[in-house]
């Protein structure tokens, strides 16, 4: 952060009507970076808590009454002329009919249109927050190829929508293609984590271990594929963000059988990281669908593992 700038608290909702859409505005021109489009909201008032000031800006700036906020999300980022700290809030209910009540555009927008859109920097983590799974599955290492795609077929009857397929010694291109083919199938996002990354492979995207993730200085694939990295504090996590991951996973948070004596981070750990990540947040190391309702507590973004996921 620059040390002479202007530090600026601010909250923002996600609205949603009946057809699933979100609601976003369209800066006025007389506003800083006008023209560009973003979530509504606006500045907490000094006294305000947080609720109280996204109630009276949605009220001001669409003519509604809000109800049920929950917090999902908290962000810094960092202008040359300001830095912005963000808590992003979903919305359960709201009466009233939205509008431009001071002269904005507003408009109703599906979550595969967002990126159509001029959005301001801070709204591409806030997209990949809203449209990534709560949960995704690890593949096992040294499975048969066989092996691997029972698994794979099990986890998408259970509802999986994201898979890394994970493996330590080089794949067959011709396996990957038909492991991705099942996946389009059923509308699952296949991540690669490939010891022989092109990042041109047929795929949704790509997880980077730790070290791949520090010998990186910019983003080695293209913005509409899936860019994940393994990380471990703080630090790493800032890497990330640095050559603009999507999203990151922090491991361990419990014991786990594969690596019994490496120390967990620990739950009070893996929140502070959570709160400090502008990047929606993976949680491994023992993690399951009876954790997952813990982690969505503390606002990662879910849980991923190997098992029971």
């Amino acid at each position: 952060m620059q040390q002479n700038s202007r530090i600026v608290k601010a909250v923002v909702g996600i609205l949603r009507n009946a057809d699933g859409e979100i609601l976003i505005a369209e800066r006025r021109p007389d506003q800083f970076m006008g023209g560009y489009w973003e979530l509504p909201g606006g500045k907490i008032e000094d006294g305000e808590s947080n609720e109280v000031s996204l109630a009276r800006e949605l009220k001001e700036e669409l003519g509604i009454n809000i109800s049920a906020p929950s917090l999902m999300h908290t962000m810094c980022h960092h202008y040359e002329e300001k830095t912005v700290y963000l808590w992003i809030y979903t919305i359960d209910a709201f009466d009233g009919e939205a509008g431009g009540a001071e002269g904005q555009n507003i408009t109703w927008c599906t979550t595969q249109k967002l990126n159509d859109f001029s959005l301001l920097p801070t709204m591409k983590a806030i997209i990949h927050k809203i449209c990534l799974p709560d949960r995704y599955w690890i593949t096992p290492k040294n499975e048969p190829e066989k092996a691997l795609l029972e698994q794979l077929q099990a986890h998408i009857s259970s509802g999986a929508k994201l898979v890394q397929l994970r493996a330590k010694t080089a794949l067959n291109p011709q396996f990957i293609k038909h492991f991705y083919e099942v996946c389009r199938a059923s509308n699952t996002k296949l991540i690669l984590n490939t010891i022989d990354k092109t990042f041109k492979e047929e795929c949704d995207g790509w997880h980077l271990t730790t070290k791949e993730l520090l010998l990186l200085n910019e983003r080695p694939c293209a913005e509409d594929k899936l860019l994940g990295a393994s990380t471990h504090n703080e630090n790493e996590g800032k890497r990330a963000e640095s050559i603009e991951a999507d999203y990151i996973s922090i491991a361990p948070v419990e014991v786990t059988k594969s690596h019994p004596y490496r120390a967990p981070l620990g739950w009070a750990k893996a929140e502070e990281l959570v709160d400090k990540s502008n990047l929606p947040v993976y949680l491994l190391g023992g993690m399951s669908r009876q954790t997952l309702k813990r982690s969505l507590s503390i606002r990662a973004q879910g849980v991923a593992g190997i098992s029971q996921i």
